[in-house]
Parts: C-alpha cells; sequence; structure tokens
C-alpha cells in the first residue's frame, strides 16, 4: 500500500524529484523555502531518500524508492491530509494527468526529470547490442540486465534505460521480469529497468 508523507515531507520528496539530482539544504531552502532537517529527514532517510554531510550542509537525492513513491504518488488524485488549500487539490489533479501521460507512454519520472530520456548516442545501442551477443547462449537468448550493464563501459544508466526502451518500443528488444522473484539477487534489482509501474530484469534483442 502507498504510504502518503506528511505536506513537508510531499514537498521534499517533489522538489527532488523536479531537480533530479543532488540538492542541498540551501538550494532547497531557495527555491522550496525550507531545509530538509530532523524528524522529516530522519524519516524519509528510512527508504526515500539518501542524505550525506558536504561541508557544514546535508545534500539529498532521492532513492530507487524514492522515485517509485514519487510515481505513486502522482498516480493519487487527492494530497496528503489535512488539505489546505484549493490549489494544492488542483495541483494533484493535474500531476495525476501528467503521470498517467507518462504511463501510457512508457516514460518514468526519473527519465523526465534526470535527462534519461534525451536521444542517446548510437555508439551506446551498439555497445549493447555487442555486450548482448557476447552473453547471449543463443540467437533471441535472454540475458540478464545485470550481466548486460558491467560490459557497457561505466555508461550512465539512465542513458542506458533510455536506449533498451526505444529498442524496446520499436520492437527490436524485448524486457521481461525474472518470473522467479526468489532467484533475484540485489544486483538483478538494481539493474532492472522499470517500464510501466513493472521492474523488467531479461533482455532479448532480435537478429539485426
Amino acid at each position: 500500500m502507498h504510504e502518503r508523507l506528511s505536506h513537508k515531507q510531499s514537498a521534499a520528496m517533489m522538489a527532488l524529484m523536479v531537480h533530479g539530482q543532488e540538492m542541498s539544504n540551501p538550494q532547497l531552502r531557495k527555491e522550496a523555502g525550507f531545509a530538509l532537517d530532523g524528524k522529516d529527514r530522519l524519516k524519509l532517510n528510512e527508504k526515500y531518500v539518501s542524505s550525506r554531510k558536504s561541508g557544514r550542509a546535508f545534500v539529498h537525492q532521492l532513492t530507487d524508492d524514492g522515485w517509485v513513491w514519487c510515481e505513486e504518488e502522482l498516480a493519487a488524485l487527492t494530497p496528503p491530509k489535512p488539505v489546505r488549500s484549493t490549489l494544492t487539490v488542483v495541483a494533484y489533479l493535474a500531476l495525476n494527468r501528467f503521470f498517467e501521460y507518462l504511463r501510457l507512454h512508457d516514460v518514468s519520472l526519473k527519465d523526465v526529470f534526470t535527462g534519461g530520456e534525451a536521444p542517446p548516442a548510437a555508439d551506446l545501442e551498439e555497445q549493447i547490442r555487442t555486450a548482448y551477443r557476447k552473453l547471449a547462449r543463443s540467437p533471441r537468448g535472454w540475458v540478464g540486465l545485470a550481466d548486460l550493464r558491467p560490459l557497457l563501459g561505466g555508461a550512465a544508466s539512465t542513458e542506458v534505460d533510455a536506449v533498451l526502451k526505444q529498442l524496446s518500443r520499436t520492437g527490436q528488444a524485448h524486457l521481461v521480469p525474472e518470473s522467479n522473484r526468489k532467484a533475484l539477487t540485489p544486483a538483478d534489482r538494481e539493474a532492472a529497468v522499470r517500464i510501466g509501474g513493472e521492474d523488467n530484469h531479461l533482455l532479448s534483442i532480435e537478429a539485426s
């Protein structure tokens, strides 16, 4: 079940989502009018936000679970209680429509706000195809994304995700979840590509 957070905690999550990368408390104060500290920071650090000290200020970034929370929050039609303004209610309605559009087109919030949907370089696609051929035991065989990613020369995960999603959308590749969830390792979970609210761990590429 989706966890509803307090208004300040939700606002911090949304600010980090829109920023798309690490954000310091001074930046939060400047852009959102508050800092993430005290009990609110400790609550979000349990699962949704990673925080570290940089100089004298805390710096925050959404975790993978944090991105999932944002997706689920935008799927809600109502803000967390108590509702304090009509504008907040209308904003949630607008955000819900925005999220539904992204979900319809298999685009994640993380792709939107971290630049993952930028047109990928052609050579990254070729790197993926080359790595796939090295790992696949047969034509169109299934390959684990956890095995594929280390062969891509340190390419950013968002860029790799964008290429894989494009290949999937055009029918040149197929991404599916591991059916035996008990067999998944932490590396498998981290390497997964999320499409339509589902984590996919295995890749098959059509012969070119």
